[in-house]
C-alpha cells in the first residue's frame, strides 16, 4: 500500500508507538484520524500534530474495544477509509491471580477491537476498487509469550491468529493485512510495568527488556510502514523475534526448557 495517499485510522494514539504511527503517516502525507480512552492526551497530541501537519489530523476520544467508538472514529475520517491501525492495548492481570475483569478488558482491547474494526471495514473494501489495509498491533508476545501476564501472552496470541485470519480470508480480494510484533519499546505501559508493585508484573517488563534492545517509537513506526509498503504480514522491528519464533515451532519442547532457564535468571 502506498501510505502517502492513505486516510488513515489510528487507535491508542495519544502516546507510544500510536502516537509515533500517525506522525510517521503524516510525515509521508497521510490523513489522520487518531483515537485514545484519555481524552486531555489525545488532544494535546492532535494539537502537536495538527500543528506540524495543519489540516490533515482530526481526533475522536474512547474506548477502541466499544463497536460505536469504531464507527465515530471511521465516520470522522470520511470516505473512503483505506488504512485502520487496531493499535490501543492493555497489559493487566498477573499470574493465576488475574481477575475475570482483567482478562476480559484485555480480551476486549487487544483482540475484540480489532474485530470490532474489521467488521466495519472489510466489507466496504471487499465491495470497492480499492480495497484496504488493516494493522494489527499485536506483540512478540503474540509469537513467543509474555512472562508474567497470562492474559497479555493469551490476548496477544490471539491477535495475531484474527490478523493471520484475516490474511488467509481476504489477503487475495483486495484486502492487505500487516501483523506488527515488537518486542521492548520505550513507552508508558513499558515504564508503568517497570516500576510496578506485583513481582509478576515487574517479572513481565523485565523479561522484554532483558530479551533485546528496547526501541524508540518511531523506530518501530518506520518498521511498520516499511512493511505495510512492502505488502508483507509480519512487520517486525527487533530483528531477533522471527528467529526466535522459528525455532520455536521447529522444537518448542527446547524452547521451553530455555524459557525456564531464562524466568529462573530473572527471578533470581
Amino acid at each position: 500500500m502506498d501510505v502517502s495517499s492513505a486516510n488513515a485510522v489510528v487507535t491508542g494514539a495519544a502516546s507510544g508507538i500510536g502516537e509515533a504511527i500517525a506522525q510517521r503517516l503524516l510525515e509521508a502525507g497521510a490523513s489522520v484520524v487518531i483515537g485514545d480512552l484519555d481524552p486531555g492526551r489525545l488532544e494535546a497530541t492532535a494539537t502537536r500534530l495538527d500543528r506540524d501537519h495543519p489540516g490533515r489530523v482530526a481526533h475522536v476520544a474512547g474506548d477502541a474495544s466499544d463497536p460505536a467508538h469504531v464507527a465515530a472514529l471511521i465516520a470522522e475520517a470520511g470516505d473512503p477509509v483505506n488504512l485502520y491501525v487496531a493499535n490501543a492495548g492493555v497489559f493487566r492481570g498477573f499470574g493465576l491471580e488475574a481477575t475475570d475483569d482483567e482478562w476480559a478488558s484485555s480480551w476486549d482491547v487487544n483482540v475484540m477491537a480489532h474485530v470490532h474494526a474489521a467488521r466495519a471495514l472489510v466489507p466496504q473494501w471487499l465491495d470497492g476498487d480499492d480495497g484496504g489495509c488493516f494493522v494489527s498491533t499485536a506483540s512478540a508476545a503474540g509469537l513467543l509469550t509474555q512472562l508474567g501476564s497470562p492474559t497479555y501472552a493469551t490476548s496477544k496470541h490471539a491477535a495475531v491468529g484474527f490478523a493471520e485470519w484475516l490474511a488467509a480470508t481476504y489477503g487475495d480480494r483486495g484486502v492487505q493485512v500487516c501483523c506488527l510484533c515488537p518486542m521492548g519499546v520505550r513507552t508508558d505501559m513499558l515504564q508503568g510495568g517497570e516500576t510496578a508493585g506485583d513481582d509478576d508484573a515487574r517479572l513481565g517488563m523485565k523479561s522484554v527488556t532483558s530479551a533485546g534492545d528496547t526501541l524508540e517509537p518511531l523506530a518501530v513506526a518506520d518498521v511498520l510502514l516499511e512493511a505495510v509498503g512492502a505488502g508483507r504480514f509480519f512487520a517486525l522491528p527487533h530483528a531477533d523475534v522471527g528467529p526466535m519464533y522459528a525455532r520455536k515451532a521447529a522444537d518448542t519442547d527446547h524452547w521451553l526448557t530455555g524459557m525456564h532457564r531464562f524466568r529462573a535468571s530473572l527471578e533470581s
